[in-house]
């Protein structure tokens, strides 16, 4: 048996799911054309209800799709993705500008995302990474090679919040994380240089620094968007009423 691909896994989901299935949607890095050799796929459900029926009966197709690599998909009902957009706004919002449709309707269609409710779920999404970069640092020990491995797993989740933070700015962000970068420096202090080394060492380029002095850059970088993220309500009523 060859190795699945978002579209075989969509059609063993709809000989389990049959009528019940509303859409297969492809979404992240390989949407984007921003994947790398180790990217895995994204892969989104959508039923008309989600049952502990409907997940016992895919839990052996996507067993096997996550051992290939990939994350278990998404599984929501109709209506409930319609009422998740104030829940998961950094998300859907990359979601909504950026997907395939493998099968059926497209959900995100129509579906609008609260700025406010962005910039919280972004300073939200933020904090949290910042505190396990912390955590995970202090974890190993602060070694050369533990750091920069540390660094090279958590620079693609941060680059995806940057690309969605320049929603805050009315821009639409680029397809490619790396090109949201400059962008972004247009309405923030932006160490760019930073995270364009760390992603050189992700996609394994190396970095021209030692990984602990590129740690220090990296982290007061990050703390710097975060800071940005939460002032940017601030900014924008200081600017309406200026």
């Amino acid at each position: 048996m060859g190795k699945m691909t978002p579209e075989s896994l969509t059609e063993e989901i709809r000989k389990v799911c049959g009528e019940r299935l509303r859409s297969v949607v492809l979404y992240g890095s390989a949407a984007a054309g921003d994947s790398l050799k180790t990217s895995d796929y994204n892969v989104l459900l959508v039923l008309d209800a989600v049952r502990a029926d409907d997940l016992l009966a895919l839990a052996p197709v996507c067993s096997r799709w996550g051992k290939e690599g990939n994350h278990a998909p998404l599984m929501f009902a109709r209506e409930r993705l319609l009422r998740a957009a104030d829940v998961f706004p950094v998300e859907f919002s990359d979601i909504k500008q950026t997907h395939r449709i493998l099968y059926g309707e497209d959900p995100f269609s129509g579906m609008e995302i609260d700025p406010a409710m962005l910039r919280l779920g972004l300073e939200r999404e933020l904090r949290s990474k910042l505190l396990l970069l912390h955590e995970n640092f202090l974890a190993s020990g602060g070694g050369r090679r533990e750091t920069e491995r540390l660094m090279v797993s958590s620079i693609s989740a941060f680059l995806t919040l940057l690309k969605a933070a320049l929603r805050l700015y009315g821009e639409v962000p680029p397809a490619k994380k790396i090109d949201a970068l400059p962008a972004l420096g247009r309405h923030m202090k932006l160490d760019e240089e930073a995270f364009r080394m760390v992603w050189a060492l992700k996609e394994g380029r190396g970095s021209g620094a030692e990984p602990v002095d590129l740690f220090r850059r990296y982290l007061a970088a990050a703390q710097a968007v975060t800071d940005a993220v939460d002032r940017w309500e601030q900014v924008a009523k200081e600017k309406i009423s200026a």
